[in-house]
């Protein structure tokens, strides 16, 4: 693993697009869910909502973990590796 400053700087830059990508991603995730149950009792609607709730954190970790990636990966081709010690 190298560690240069465009690498990281990269890495920051998919963290934020991650966030940026997520907001839209989990409101359309989410009307589609919403509009599919047919949860009739308010423990069905709680179950829903857990469920919902772990859905929204893995889909936030998986942009992060994708586009940070992504990110640290074209920062580190353009900046190329950092000084060697």
């Amino acid at each position: 693993m190298e560690y240069s400053l465009p690498a990281w700087l990269g890495a920051l830059a998919g963290t934020v697009i991650a966030v940026v990508v997520y907001v839209p991603a989990i409101y359309a995730v989410g009307k589609r869910l919403r509009a599919g149950n047919n949860a009739q009792t308010a423990e069905q609607r709680a179950a829903f909502e857990d469920k919902f709730s772990i859905a929204r954190r893995l889909l936030l970790a998986v942009d992060v973990a994708i586009f940070a990636t992504v990110g640290y990966w074209i920062g580190l081709a353009f900046g190329g590796p950092g000084p060697r010690y």
